[in-house]
Order: structure tokens, then sequence, then C-alpha cells
């Protein structure tokens, strides 16, 4: 057998320290073992005893706003990160300011920006969200979708239109979800938490799954996304998907309330969440409070991280590299064993994969040639240095940024 592609002397994190080859023929992984042939194959890289993995998958990002942190201030953080994050819905306001300038043509500046990073440092999938709403109107949809093509083949954008300030709060946005999904958008978003009751979260709900049912696209929602226990939208969100028949098709965002749920609750939603087959990303690093992410794991969940933002009004940081989200997560969750660091590992590359409804995303025959070539030998080196892969593999072509 001749591959397109040959990747030899390569170690994976289940070779049990043995160096094997990965074939890869177009954009599939055709073989991997011990003895793969390399005559032939149109081009080969020597991993040199390297970690070879799935590239990594980025489940929450807010594509429109990276870099626009000096441009609307610091108060925003002030408000989300305090205390228990009580001030979290005031942040949100202060954080909207900066749609007063709201511009397709300088927004996808900083959105090129950040998918080159997504590049540089082997981040092949994005859901990206783009505030989509009487402020913002069309203009980060915009910028997004051309991204979206500008880096098809090698960053995967998942563009989300998302009503940041809410449906019923800001009457005139659900028609500005309409159109984004009349131009191209992939997912149709939410925010039900933010509305002032739990009828008007209930209608949120109801509004944009009656947009995804239309238009056949899956949903991704931020909830609860403030330290009140009493928040209950990540229920409403888990059974309105049973009712819908739309299992495996709905994200869940930050749920970051899950923190100080009761635990006969917590149980409760946990059950709801197995039988709704629902993902739920977690972003510790941008937030006081976050998800119970090992307990959601060990219990099967589709659980991943993000990186939710980079340099704006909600957390100052951030490259698009998912190593460095893990290597925070290491610390911010206390999983810090070499097992806990491959679930981590799991939580940047499969389970994320899983969370976005990506099928095929795992290093084996048959799987998809997405993958990287790191600069460590093993997870915890990986993860402990977070620097950018030795090799970037997209669709079986290598597009590492040079």
């Amino acid at each position: 057998m001749a591959f397109s592609l040959l990747i030899k002397n390569a170690r994976t994190r289940f070779s049990g320290g043995k160096l094997v080859s990965i074939g890869i023929e177009g954009d599939t992984i055709a073989a991997v073992g011990e003895n793969l042939p390399e005559a032939g194959a149109a081009q080969v890289i020597d991993a040199e005893g390297r970690l070879v993995t799935e590239s990594f998958v980025n489940g929450h990002l807010h594509l429109c706003k990276v870099y626009t942190l000096e441009m609307v201030g610091q108060d925003a953080l002030s408000s989300y990160h305090g205390g228990s994050m009580g001030g979290a819905m005031t942040a949100i306001e202060q954080a909207s300011r900066v749609k007063d300038r709201y511009d397709e043509k300088w927004i996808i500046e900083n959105v090129r920006k950040a998918c080159r990073l997504a590049q540089k440092y082997g981040n092949t999938h994005i859901r990206a969200f783009a505030d989509t709403d009487t402020k913002a109107k069309l203009e980060g949809v915009k910028a997004l979708i051309k991204a979206r093509e500008e880096f098809k083949g090698i960053v995967d954008l998942q563009v989300v239109a998302f009503p940041q300030d809410g449906v019923v709060r800001d009457p005139g946005a659900e028609d500005y979800i309409r159109k984004a999904m009349e131009l191209g958008a992939d997912v149709v978003g939410g925010i039900p938490w933010i509305e002032y009751t739990d009828a008007d979260m209930q209608e949120h709900i109801d509004r944009m799954f009656a947009l995804a049912k239309e238009f056949d696209k899956d949903v991704s929602m931020l909830i609860d996304d403030a330290g009140d226990p009493g928040l209950r939208s990540l229920e409403m969100l888990a059974v309105k998907t049973l009712k819908e028949g739309w299992q495996g098709r709905v994200t869940a965002q930050h749920c970051r309330a899950m923190a100080m749920y009761r635990e006969p609750y917590f149980r409760k939603i946990l059950a709801l969440l197995q039988k709704a087959s629902i993902g739920l990303v977690s972003d510790p690093q941008t937030g006081p409070l976050h998800a119970r992410v090992r307990d959601l794991y060990d219990s099967g969940v589709a659980v991943a991280l993000g990186q939710d933002d980079i340099a704006d009004a909600y957390y100052p940081f951030g490259r698009n590299n998912m190593l460095e989200v893990a290597f925070l997560a290491v610390h911010l969750l206390w999983m810090t064993t070499f097992s806990d660091m491959e679930i981590i590992y799991d939580l940047i590359t499969t389970n994320a994969a899983k969370a976005m409804g990506i099928r095929g995303h795992v290093l084996e025959p048959g799987g998809n040639a997405d993958l990287v070539v790191l600069n460590a030998n093993d997870v915890y080196h990986a993860i402990w240095e977070h620097e950018a892969p030795f090799r970037v593999i997209r669709k079986g072509q290598d597009v590492t940024l040079k």
C-alpha cells in the first residue's frame, strides 16, 4: 500500500511506548502499525519519537470579540470575576458597549489573527460564537462566515448565531438570528439565563429551538453562567431537547451555577444530560466557578474544555492554544496526576469532538486525518510545556504554520 502521507517513528497515547507508523490516504487514516511500508509514500514525516494525537478541538470561543479588551475597558472583568460571580449579568451589560462600534471590517482582522494562532497551535476545530442581536446586527456573523471560508481545510469554524443580550429582553434579536441562519450560520445559539424570569427563559429556549428545527441545525447555549444555584435553564434545556428529539445535537456552555448545586439536584441534572445526550463545555480559566467536570466525565457526559475568550471584556489573555487551556485546567480542577492529565487531554481532543458532533475524530484506521505531532513524548510533558506542535495535519495535509 502506498500512502499519500506516512508519519513514522511516532508514539501514540495507546502504543505502549512503542514507535509506530501512521499511514494516511487522502483525508483518512488508513493504517497504524509498526512496520508500514515507507516506499511509495508521497510524503514522509519523521516524528522522531514524538507523541502524535488527534488535533485539538475548541468547543467554545467568542470569536467576534477577540482582542477587544482595550477597546471596551476593564470594568466587566471586575464584575464577572468578582466574588461568587454575582455580577455576571452586569458584566455582560458592560461588555456590550463594544457592539456600538461593531463593524465587519475590523472584526475580520481580529478573527484572522485568532485563526492563524489556531493553525499554529493545532486547533483545527472551533465552535465560534458571534453576537447576533439588535446591537451587533450581522457584523460579527458576516466576519466569521468569511473567515470560515478563508480557513477552510485548515481550521473548521462552526459559526454560532448568538443572541448575547437575550431574546425576550432584546426584541428583534430573534429576527437577526433567522437572518444569520439564512446567511449560512451553522449553529443556533442561546443564553436563556440572562432573561428576567423563568417563563422568559423557557420562551428563549423555545424560540431558538423553533429556529433550529426549521433550519435543521444544532443548538449551543450559554447556560447558568453566574453564582446562583437557583438558575434552572440547564434543566429547561435538557427537557426541551428530549421533547423535540434533538438528542446529540445540543451543547451547553459554562453551566457555572452547577458548582453550587446541592447533591440531589446535581444527580437529577446528570441523569437528564445523559438521557438527552447533551455535550457540555467548561471554561474554568475564565471565571471563578465551573461545572463539575470530573463528575460529568466519569458519568459519560461528552464534557469538553473551551478557550471561551481571547483578550476581551471577560478574560485578558488567551492564544487559541488548547494545551495552554489544558495546563490551566489541570490546576483549576486539581487534576494533577498523570491519569488525570490523560482525561484533561480527552477534553481538548476526542471528548470535545463528541460534544461538537464531529464524527471520526480518533487516531485509528478509518478516523479523520486531523493530527498533531507534538514537541513532547507524552501527555504530561505536552501539557506542561504547551508548545506549538512540530507538525499540524489537517485532512491529511501538512498545514503547519511556519
